[in-house]
């Protein structure tokens, strides 16, 4: 027997949370920010608003469902099932910190403050929750498939993002390792730099269209749904040993950069997430290109 379907509600603690746990209590907290000019009050009502979307979205599961609930620190911890709707409840940026984790599950987003958040990835109310969820579980239910990139190291170490992957050095430092693409001809390129960064459609609202701006690029940003990455290397350094004429370029199905480690340890970490990255030291190499999963967001 198949089991039910089970709705996994997704969120975050609230800032009012993140006061009490830093400061103890709420006078404590309200003298805090009253001394900077701030009302706790202000706090204080996001998080009930947010406390309030999660009680209805909980009500709206069909009681012949399972469910569940994670908060966002414990999503590398969490047992996804294949038979799972998530419903991510909060801002745009949890979609993305969900997402890395998730192998193909429809993805409901819920928008808890409507008119603060974009609603780029959490594009519905509280009261469109029943409906989506049958739509989730329907046979060509409506979704988009959001395109992710990926990145898989010599020792069989994956990381998945649906914005971005950053490849740097843990810090400041200067990144030194060497960069090529597949099936290039000639030697990879020797490169000192900030590190580099490879991002999807996605992504393309964020820190990759900051790159790309900066850069001038003539490469048309991607669709979110568009099988296709752009890179780009941040602050390539000109030396000797160094060189700077590999820092642009796009992927597309099947393509793939390839990085080959060059400093005592750079990390790997996707959608700001540097808690829960891969670490590479010297010699190894790592592929970046698109993934083949994508994120199935229910619209």
């Amino acid at each position: 027997m198949s089991l039910a379907p089970r709705a996994v509600l997704v969120h975050r603690r609230t800032e009012y949370e993140e006061l009490l746990a830093r400061h103890g209590t709420h006078g404590q907290a309200a003298f805090l920010l009253s001394r900077r000019g701030r009302s706790i009050e202000e706090v204080v009502h996001r998080h009930e608003r947010t406390r309030q979307a999660l009680r209805e979205v909980a009500a709206a599961v069909p009681l012949t469902w399972r469910s569940s609930s994670v908060e966002r620190a414990d999503l590398d911890r969490f047992p996804f099932a294949p038979e799972d709707v998530v419903v991510v409840v909060g801002q745009d940026g949890l979609v993305a910190n969900t997402a890395k984790y998730l192998r193909g599950q429809p993805v409901v987003g819920i928008d808890t403050d409507p008119g603060r958040n974009p609603g780029v990835l959490v594009r519905h109310r509280c009261a469109d929750t029943a409906a989506l969820l049958r739509a989730a579980i329907a046979a060509g239910g409506p979704a988009e498939e959001l395109t992710m990139v990926e990145a898989v190291a010599d020792d069989t170490q994956r990381l998945l993002a649906l914005n971005e992957i950053y490849l740097g050095s843990p810090g400041h430092q200067t990144a030194r390792y060497r960069l090529g693409g597949e099936g290039d001809q000639g030697p990879e390129e020797a490169q000192a730099s900030s590190g580099v960064l490879v991002g999807t459609g996605t992504g393309a609202t964020g820190w990759l269209r900051s790159l790309w701006l900066e850069r001038g690029s003539s490469a048309a940003l991607p669709s979110p749904c568009e099988r296709r990455l752009l890179w780009f290397v941040r602050e390539a350094w000109p030396s000797p040993a160094t060189g700077t004429t590999r820092v642009a370029g796009e992927l597309g199905q099947g393509q793939g950069l390839r990085l080959t480690v060059e400093s005592d340890r750079i990390v790997v970490f996707g959608d700001g997430i540097e808690g829960d990255a891969l670490e590479l030291t010297w010699g190894q190499s790592v592929r970046l290109g698109i993934a083949g999963t994508s994120l199935r967001l229910v619209t």
